[in-house]
């Protein structure tokens, strides 16, 4: 207990304003130190509360050791409230996503890269941003100056795991709440015994009296989502609680108003267009953008985004300045000032308050930036863009588009099949994209004959856009989706956006990487003994150390190599190094 509540001196580094340290992360953990199995998981746990004299303040941070800067601090007080335009009655649960003042993640987390090394581009820890989520409760107290007990209690992770941190809150917030620091105290030693996030795993979480069970994808899981299949239950008690997925949000409900834009809005992410989401509450807000970010899987979606975020960010200028260009950057909020700030935005949706299931909201309409108002501006897209390609009508038609029956589409149909529907289509529809970028990306790798032992690898072929376009002729996206438009203007416009640039950058240090991994195979299918015949002490020195080199790279985990080419590798080091003299063999072996 006292170690939650931090009394003493230990209690100064959970406030707002207190001294203490000012760098941003935790201090180096090994895999037995305190807490470091809940540092797998999140980073640490808030609570904030209102202040009648400070305004949000930051009343926990546990673990304690866990040191936020004070522009930190600052950010999840405020990202962790509604703003007074959303009058958030009741329980609230939303997610924000702020940046590390510290700059990339410190270097405490050993197996970041072992995790990321395995979890879809998707699914990786951030390197330099928190997300945050949270769950929000106002309701009216008598017994406190203002009338309203107003309290947050936030996760902070690098994990963007969403679906699994809100049903987590659901469990502890309200007992929280009620309890406060005991409560808070015996979940987060609970989490401290969970095991590790592995991808492609099934695994089995307890947290008060609940068995979570989740599987965390892998990069080598088929394109179908799934629910987990569960494993070992008549051996827990009580029975598993499964979940689904532990990052998929109910996309048929996010995208419910905007059905009959989902084209235009899926291009606008795949090209990183700069997008306002201004919704009424920061549940609505951030969900949304959180499944428009989700639109691009299985690419990484490149450039930044806000679920949610307020007037008071520290980021607020470098947004909203009038003297560049806006920034690549989805940004959802709640407060309408952003409508006059941001009206220089080339795109801007508005949502209005979701309707209840079975009620088919209106649809937004496509409107021109122009009809957008300071003041009562009615939910519509705000845009000048024209979709390169046509509108899916065979999509609205399998989700029951159009259908005379009440509520327009298809009621008996449960949501969650409706999504499946939904995000399938999309991840088609970005892999008939993708594919021709990937087939033609392939053809620029040398051919594996060309790759010799005692040569340079040689390099990889420069990308022609021209080329490539060429290409789709014969080889295109129409081969794969039905839908007519202007490919080729699309393409031309992908080429210019960070998700061309992120997508290029990965896919060439990969095939550098696969590259260098066939040379150190050919080296080592090669006779060495011959070779050494006729070379100098020079060369046979600098065989080893090159072969070092490649060595300590492809343990590290970063050459795609077999366990049998590293041990012939390291055999051929140490038969090299032996048919040197004695006063080389100790410089390269030294005892």
């Amino acid at each position: 207990m006292d170690a939650l509540l931090g009394t003493g001196p230990r209690r100064a580094r959970g406030c707002l304003g207190a001294a203490g340290p000012t760098s941003s992360g935790r201090a180096a953990r090994t895999p037995a130190a305190p807490w470091a199995r809940f540092s797998a998981w999140l980073e640490c746990v808030c609570v904030v509360t209102f202040d009648l004299e400070l305004g949000q303040a930051l009343e926990l941070v546990y673990p304690n050791d866990f040191r936020l800067t004070d522009k930190e601090k600052s950010s999840i007080c405020y990202l962790s409230f509604p703003d007074s335009h959303s009058g958030c009655l009741g329980d609230t649960q939303f997610s924000f996503r702020m940046r590390q003042c510290g700059g990339q993640r410190s270097p405490w987390h050993a197996d970041d890269r072992h995790y990321n090394s395995r979890a879809p581009v998707a699914l990786q820890r951030e390197p330099a941003h928190y997300f945050g989520y949270v769950y929000f409760r106002q309701v009216k107290d008598s017994s406190v100056k203002r009338g309203y007990f107003q309290k947050s209690l936030v996760l902070v992770s690098r994990l963007p795991f969403v679906r699994l941190f809100q049903a987590l809150l659901s469990l502890i917030a309200p007992e929280y709440f009620d309890k406060l620091a005991p409560c808070l105290e015996a979940v987060c030693s609970e989490i401290d015994q969970w095991p590790a996030p592995a991808p492609g795993q099934t695994l089995n979480l307890p947290v008060m009296g609940v068995v979570v069970q989740v599987r965390i994808p892998s990069r080598v899981d088929k394109s179908e989502s799934s629910p987990p299949k569960q494993y070992d239950q008549e051996n827990l008690l009580p029975a598993p609680v499964v979940l689904a997925s532990v990052h998929e949000l109910d996309l048929f409900r996010c995208f419910r108003p905007v059905l009959t834009h989902m084209q235009t809005l899926w291009e606008l992410m795949l090209l990183g267009e700069p997008l306002l989401v201004l919704a009424p509450s920061p549940d609505v807000s951030s969900e949304m953008v959180l499944a428009l970010t989700s639109c691009l899987q299985p690419l990484r979606f490149c450039c930044d985004f806000r679920p949610y975020f307020t007037i008071h960010d520290s980021e607020f200028k470098e947004f909203t300045t009038r003297t560049q260009a806006p920034p690549n950057v989805v940004l959802g909020v709640t407060n309408p000032f952003f409508i006059k700030t941001l009206q220089h935005w080339p795109h801007i949706l508005r949502v209005g308050e979701p309707k209840m299931s079975g009620d088919l909201p209106k649809q937004v309409k496509l409107k021109k930036p122009s009809r957008l108002k300071t003041l009562d501006t009615k939910p519509g897209l705000y845009t000048a863009y024209t979709a390169h390609l046509h509108r899916d009508k065979a999509l609205l038609k399998r989700l029951g588009w159009g259908r005379r029956e009440p509520g327009g589409v298809q009621k008996k149909r449960p949501s969650d099949v409706q999504s499946a529907l939904l995000r399938r289509h999309l991840l088609e529809l970005t892999q008939s994209f993708i594919i021709p970028l990937e087939h033609y990306m392939a053809s620029l790798m040398p051919l594996q004959k060309s790759i010799t032992p005692w040569k340079t690898p040689p390099q990889i072929q420069p990308f022609s856009q021209d080329d490539f376009l060429r290409s789709l002729e014969h080889a295109g996206p129409q081969l794969t989706c039905i839908l007519k438009g202007d490919w080729l203007g699309l393409y031309r416009r992908f080429f210019k956006s960070p998700h061309f640039d992120g997508w290029y950058r990965q896919r060439h240090k990969e095939m550098a990487l696969k590259l260098e991994a066939l040379h150190l195979e050919a080296i080592c299918e090669a006779n060495i003994e011959t070779w050494m015949k006729d070379k100098s002490e020079v060369e046979v020195v600098d065989l080893v150390l090159k072969l070092r080199e490649k060595l300590v790279r492809a343990q590290g985990h970063q050459l795609p190599v077999k366990e049998a080419t590293l041990q012939r590798a390291q055999l051929y080091i140490e038969t090299v190094i032996g048919s040197l003299p004695k006063d080389l063999q100790a410089v390269l072996c030294p005892p």
